[in-house]
Order: structure tokens, then C-alpha cells, then sequence
């Protein structure tokens, strides 16, 4: 009995195994089939293909500033554009290019780089002009491995002096305007440098991988440059400058480590501003070691608070530092009408003191309305320069 029921086993199993497989084939074709005349319903999905040895991790530094109040004034649309021609080492009188130009080919937008690509050469062995204009000297230039750090020539010249335009003709009281923002917006930037009359002063920040590329077109303009430092405010992170933020409680050792980071990223500035730093500013103890390292490299100090606890004035007083401080922010209320009203108490300091220096910031509304004004300005009796051009007489 037993050895019929397995001989009866034996002889179904190939039969059920004949039909499963049937089965499976059958349901193939249907697939297939399926496939076939309706399409692979995942056919349109987007597909990522990523090439791992493309991708370069950038360094801290790479960061933009993170700018959260409105006291941080940020900067919308950080728009691309074309960078501006790198300079020549040779002035324009000279038909030959310079072999010291940089390249003016793009990084691919696909990766990240762990530096900017130079604007300038590695060494710079000779002066380097934009148009007519001085962007780089070595006898002005400290060679480093971070970068080209200012110093007082041999023969005594200062970067304040060498990198400052020359003043418009004309006599009467003085009146100095330093935009700030430049560098990171490209749209912005460059209507500033296109909008703007060349007496007004510029202040670069010092985190566009193009920013140098933005200088020596400023400067070709005519435009005296400043550097703007990151320093610490008083709501500290929640406005922050950026990388390399000089802090009133790190150590002077850090700061001016992170201060010859900010000088180091261009060349062809006069002088410097505070990114920020209401907190810095107010820091005596903090500030002395910073504005001493700065006169000895011969450069200016342009304070664009105003900032009602600063001990700036007093500290710049006290090293016979070149110190300008603005005496009002033209674009605190950013309306034409307050601008406009701003600039005629700039007017009225003038008047009384001989010099006035104000401070703004890069919105198209600024940069209107400070064109318009400049346009009339010699015919009121005052003459418009540089930052550099007023060093002790601001109030």
C-alpha cells in the first residue's frame, strides 16, 4: 500500500513542477507584454549619476557670511555674472600683455574647490596695474603662504597712499561716502562700480572667490577700495559676520591670525572697515592690538558705525592711527527721502568742521540716490574724495 502511494507520488511531481513552470513562463510574457505596448512607467524618472572623483570638500573660509538681523543687512539674490578682465602687470601705455596675468577661466559650476581660483599671480614680481590704476606693488607686499599681506615699502610708501585715487580738483569742505557689501552680490556690485560717481570709497568683503577680479575693476573706475573685517557684534551668532570673525573674547594672537586672513584675500586696498562689530569696537582690550597691527602695515581705519560705544576714536587717538569715523549711516531708513536727508546733514558737518564722512550700504536705492546727489555736489561748494583724503578731519 505504502509503495503505491509512492510510486503514485513519483509520477505527480513532474506533472505539478510542468505546471508551475508553465505558470512562471506565462506570467513573463504577460510582463513583457505588458511592458511592451504600455512602456516602463518608470521610464521618465530622473536618474543621478554622480562622479566621486570630481568632488573636492571645501574648507571653513569657503563659507558666505550668515547675516540674520537687519542691522547685518543682507544681501538678496546672489546673482552671477561675468567676471570682470583680470589686470596687467604693465601700465596701459604698454602694448604687451602681461605674462602675469591670471586666467580668466571659470571653475566648473558642478564642483566645489578648496580655494579661489587666483586673481592674482602666486608671486608677485612686479607692479601690476588695472588700467591706469595700482593693484599690486611688491615692494607694498608681504609674500606669505596665505596670501599677499600689506606692509610699508622700504623707501617708506604706505598701501593707504600708493592704492588711493587721486582727489578731484576743487576747493571746499570735503565729504567722503564708503559703500559697503561689495563682492558678494555680483548684479549689485557691478552696478555700484558702473552707477556710482569715482569719488565714492568701496568696502569688499573678503568672501567672493571673485572678489579680487571686483577690485581691480573698481579700481579701474577710479575708485579707492577699502577691506571690510569681520568683527563680532553685539548679537553674536545671531548676526554673524562670517569665518574669521575677530571676537572681543579670543585672544590677540587669534584675532590678528584672523585678521592677516581678511588682508591676505586681495590687494590694492587702502584700508580697512568693520564688517559688522558693534561688540569688537566696544572692546578697547580687543580692538589696541588690531588697529596697531594695521598702522604698521600702513593702512587706514575707516570706522563705519556710528557706533556710540566705540572706543575706536579714542584708541586711533591715542597710536596716532589713521583713523576716518563715518558720522551717520546715510541708509539706516532706506527711503529716497531719508537718504537724501541724510546726505544734507553730511553736508551741513562739512560746512562746520570742513570734512564729513558718512557710510552706506549697496541697495539699489543707496546707490541711486547718492549718484543723484554727487551730481550737483561742486556746484553747492564741496568737493567729493576718498576716505583716505579726510584721515583727521571727519566728525
Amino acid at each position: 500500500m505504502a509503495g503505491d502511494d509512492f510510486d503514485g507520488g513519483a509520477r505527480a511531481m513532474p506533472r505539478s513542477l510542468a505546471i508551475a513552470w508553465i505558470g512562471f513562463l506565462a506570467l513573463v510574457l504577460i510582463v513583457l507584454g505588458g511592458v511592451t505596448i504600455f512602456g516602463n512607467p518608470h521610464a521618465g524618472d530622473p536618474v543621478a549619476i554622480v562622479d566621486l572623483g570630481a568632488i573636492a570638500y571645501p574648507s571653513a573660509s569657503a563659507k558666505q557670511p550668515v547675516r540674520k538681523s537687519a542691522a547685518a543687512k543682507p544681501v538678496a539674490g546672489m546673482a552671477s555674472a561675468a567676471s570682470p578682465a583680470a589686470p596687467s602687470s604693465t601700465p596701459p601705455s604698454s602694448a604687451a600683455s602681461s605674462s602675469t596675468a591670471p586666467s580668466s577661466t571659470a571653475p566648473s559650476s558642478t564642483a566645489m574647490t578648496l580655494a579661489p581660483p587666483p586673481a592674482m599671480p602666486a608671486q608677485i614680481a612686479k607692479p601690476i596695474y588695472a588700467g591706469r590704476a595700482l593693484v599690486a606693488d611688491p615692494a607694498l607686499i608681504e609674500q606669505t603662504s596665505e596670501g599677499p599681506l600689506p606692509r610699508i615699502a622700504d623707501d617708506g610708501r604706505t598701501p593707504m597712499a600708493a592704492y588711493a585715487p587721486p582727489i578731484a580738483a576743487g576747493k571746499g569742505p570735503r565729504i567722503a561716502i564708503v559703500i559697503t557689501g561689495l563682492g558678494i552680490s555680483a548684479k549689485m556690485t557691478a552696478a555700484a562700480i558702473a552707477g556710482l560717481p569715482a569719488g565714492v570709497t568701496l568696502a569688499f568683503a573678503p568672501y567672493s572667490d571673485d572678489v579680487q577680479r571686483w577690485v581691480n575693476e573698481a579700481r579701474q573706475h577710479g575708485h579707492e577700495v577699502l577691506l571690510e573685517v569681520p568683527m563680532e557684534p553685539y548679537d553674536f551668532p545671531d548676526s554673524d559676520p562670517g569665518p574669521h570673525t575677530l571676537r572681543a573674547a579670543a585672544s590677540e594672537d587669534t584675532n590678528i591670525g584672523r585678521l592677516k586672513w581678511s588682508l591676505t584675500r586681495i590687494t590694492g586696498y587702502a584700508g580697512v572697515t568693520n564688517l559688522l562689530g558693534g561688540r569688537f569696537l566696544g572692546d578697547s582690550n580687543s580692538l589696541e592690538p588690531v588697529m596697531t597691527f594695521l598702522q604698521r602695515r600702513g593702512l587706514l581705519f575707516f570706522d563705519s558705525g556710528p557706533v556710540q560705544r566705540s572706543a575706536a576714536p579714542n584708541v586711533a587717538k591715542n597710536l596716532g592711527a589713521p583713523y576716518v569715523q563715518a558720522s551717520s549711516a546715510i541708509d539706516a531708513i532706506q527711503t529716497g527721502m531719508e537718504i537724501d536727508e541724510r546726505l544734507s546733514d553730511l553736508e551741513t558737518r562739512a560746512r562746520a568742521n570742513g570734512a564729513a564722512a558718512g557710510s552706506g550700504f549697496l541697495y539699489p536705492v543707496t546707490i541711486e540716490r547718492v549718484a543723484n546727489w554727487a551730481k550737483g555736489l561742486q556746484g553747492r561748494g564741496f568737493v567729493l574724495v576718498p576716505a583716505s583724503a579726510i584721515i583727521g578731519g571727519s566728525k
